[in-house]
């Protein structure tokens, strides 16, 4: 009976949980980078699938650093293109990872999670999207970047 009442809690609360969220996430995925270091040129991609409803949409991306990362910031650039219609998109997004005292900003013990707004986008039912972000630090092989992530969500 106690493992039945445990049961309930839990999806009493999941359904809670999923109620209370005001966007929908479309799409979440993160991309590992080597423990050797991001190299300059070497982009991480993500390949949304189509879109099943017209909409407005968030894009934010997510950032895993450990401690070994030896910057306060990280400054990325995100190129995109919507398909079917080709239309491309370059933005740079600025990242700050430690504060002034050197203290991580994320949440995390030996490894930060960060999530940072890119843009805001309106899509059509049957678009989707190729995005491709690469750091843009003066280092060639950027050590202490363990994931990057790219998050879609309906609004």
């Amino acid at each position: 009976m106690r493992k039945n009442s445990h049961t309930l809690l839990y999806y009493i609360g999941l359904v809670l949980l999923c109620i209370a969220c005001d966007s929908e996430i479309i799409y979440s995925n993160y991309q590992h980078i080597t423990i050797a270091g991001w190299e300059k040129n070497d982009a991480i991609s993500f390949a949304v699938p189509p879109i099943q409803q017209d909409g407005t949409y968030q894009e934010s991306i997510g950032v895993r650093i450990s401690n070994a990362y030896p910057f306060m910031g990280l400054s990325l650039i995100v190129e995109q293109t919507v398909f079917p219609s080709l239309d491309t998109y370059t933005d740079t997004l600025s990242c700050n990872v430690i504060d002034n005292d050197g203290n991580a900003v994320g949440q995390g013990i030996s490894h930060y999670q960060y999530n940072y707004p890119l843009n805001t986008v309106t899509l059509h039912k049957g678009d989707s999207l190729s995005i491709h972000i690469r750091h843009d630090m003066k280092r060639e092989i950027l050590p202490g970047v363990a994931n990057i992530g790219m998050i879609l969500t309906k609004q």
